[in-house]
């Protein structure tokens, strides 16, 4: 049985992806800054994510930071959040999967252009895209943690069916058959809970959009 920890694991995205390691049958425990993990079956640990330490986090197979900021004052801590889980997590077999965002994802083959820096991206997003962006940046100079950052479809819809379905990609933003690009967050909890059993992007970003 693999044990899992979903840390922020009271937030929307954080209570899914809790939902979908437990009806898996993974040992599973939430730590939040208050409160209790809404599904019965999960452990509930209370610390602040910056509180964590290497014995807390001690002996899971997998690290699922669902950490969420979104004002201008708490943006900067999508970047020290990450660096904290990093380091507590250096030197271990324990995996670090990072929730991500679509802002980052690149629009052509050589990379050099960010859906963040097209025309038409809404300026009320850009400041949370490039910080998720700089953190990504972070992520990929660390060779000491397993981590893995998966980025969502341009349309994220917290309260989205749960289909079961859904398409993989890469570094690039792309859309399915339909030219969308959306998930809900049950579908987007599928595939990162997929890859902790896969395994198929150690120090990589992949993205996943629905069908």
């Amino acid at each position: 049985m693999k044990k899992v920890a979903v840390v922020c694991a009271a937030g929307k995205q954080g209570k899914c992806l809790v939902d979908e390691a437990v009806a898996r049958g993974y040992d599973v425990t939430g730590f939040v800054r208050s409160g209790k993990v809404a599904n019965p079956a999960a452990k509930t640990v209370v610390k602040d994510l910056f509180d964590l330490t290497k014995e807390d986090l001690a002996g899971f197979d997998a690290v699922i930071d669902a950490f969420g900021a979104w004002t201008p004052d708490t943006l900067p801590l999508h970047r020290t959040s990450l660096k904290h889980l990093c380091d507590v997590l250096s030197g271990t077999d324990t995996r670090l999967l990072v929730v991500g965002g679509a802002g980052s994802l690149y629009v052509n083959p050589e990379h050099t252009m960010q859906v963040k820096d097209t025309e038409g991206f809404p300026e009320v997003f850009k400041p949370l895209a490039n910080m998720q962006g700089a953190a990504l940046d972070d992520l990929r100079k660390r060779n000491d943690v397993k981590w893995t950052f998966l980025s969502p479809a341009g349309d994220f819809v917290a309260d989205g069916a749960r289909t079961g379905e859904y398409l993989l990609g890469g570094e690039e933003y792309f859309v399915n058959d339909k030219g969308e690009s959306r998930i809900s967050y049950a579908d987007y909890a599928i595939a990162m809970i997929d890859e902790i059993e896969n395994a198929n992007n150690i120090r990589k970003r992949f993205s996943v959009i629905g069908k």
